[in-house]
């Protein structure tokens, strides 16, 4: 998860050692950009990283309209975003719609709105920001997997949180800090890669 602050000074640089360590899914989210900046980041974005590795999944925030200009894999809802009926309405039943949220209830209201995907967040206190919210731990990862939603934990997530995270079954993580603030992006996401992996019957 990114923005274009985040990127600095170096963004082609930061997001192919990101992409080439192992991130399969670049989630686009920036309040401070609107209209032509918001759609050139996006196109930045999408052409640095699908130029080396043509597979991989742009997530827009809230911008539907962007997401649609770019041919995006789908787009992250939050509070303030568009109904999520009307969303899959405008990107049809292919695009990937996720959503925010914070609790186990929120994430099976959404699951059972027709998202395909849910964060859930903070599990831990987040590294990129200051934290807002008391963190979550694993117990609700546990339980909103169990009953078979796509969970992809945020918060605070390195490499030694993910086994824990798989072992609850998690689908994924979403994380910002943990990469763009590292000194070895590239060592980093091949570190979450692997620990992505983990056989959770070997824990």
């Amino acid at each position: 998860m990114t923005d274009r602050a985040s990127l600095g000074r170096r963004p082609e640089q930061l997001l192919l050692a990101c992409v080439e360590g192992g991130v399969d899914r670049i989630q686009l989210r920036d309040r401070n950009l609107d209209g032509q900046a918001w759609l050139a980041f996006a196109e930045e974005v999408q052409q640095t990283t699908q130029r080396v590795r043509p597979e991989i999944e742009i997530i827009v925030n809230r911008r539907v309209d962007v997401a649609l200009a770019i041919g995006a894999t789908g787009v992250h809802l939050g509070f303030d975003a568009l109904p999520l009926e009307e969303t899959r309405a405008l990107l049809g039943e292919r695009a990937l719609i996720g959503v925010s949220t914070h609790s186990v209830d929120e994430a099976i209201a959404a699951h059972r709105a027709g998202a395909d995907y849910i964060h859930l967040a903070p599990i831990h206190p987040p590294l990129s920001k200051p934290s807002t919210r008391p963190p979550l731990g694993i117990a609700p990862v546990l339980a909103a997997a169990s009953a078979g939603l796509a969970v992809f934990a945020q918060g605070g997530i390195g490499p030694g949180q993910v086994p824990a995270l798989v072992a609850a079954g998690v689908a994924g993580v979403a994380v910002t800090g943990s990469l763009l603030q590292s000194g070895d992006p590239y060592a980093q996401a091949l570190a979450l890669r692997r620990a992505l992996q983990t056989d959770p019957e070997k824990l």
